[in-house]
């Protein structure tokens, strides 16, 4: 397996740009972009080669590949309860149906 295949490539349509636009989350962001998906996933490609290379020849480090981080496999979802607004509203509906016996209806 290539050193590149540790890495997430991403080609994406950018509404803003109205092109389509490369990046490698984690390490380089967007810097290809074109009208042809194919075009820019090989563009893509290239540039992360190149980088290789690059830190390869400087004895830089490679940065930590998303693929080999490791996820619990969880999904968490948050859920922030306001009392203050149910609590309101129980008021309210109290108040509605206390309004008829005040006004004598």
């Amino acid at each position: 397996m290539n050193k590149k295949d540790h890495y997430l490539k991403i080609v994406e349509w950018s509404d803003e740009d109205q092109c389509y636009v490369g990046s490698i989350p984690g390490w380089i962001g967007k810097c290809c972009h074109g009208n042809n998906e194919k075009e820019v996933y090989r563009e893509l490609c290239q540039i992360l080669e190149e980088w290789i290379e690059i830190y390869e020849e400087d004895n830089i480090p490679l940065p930590s590949s998303i693929a080999s981080k490791k996820f619990c496999g969880k999904i968490l979802k948050k859920i922030i309860l306001q009392p203050d607004i149910s609590r309101a509203n129980k008021k309210n509906q109290q108040a509605q149906e206390a309004a008829p016996l005040i006004l004598g209806r």
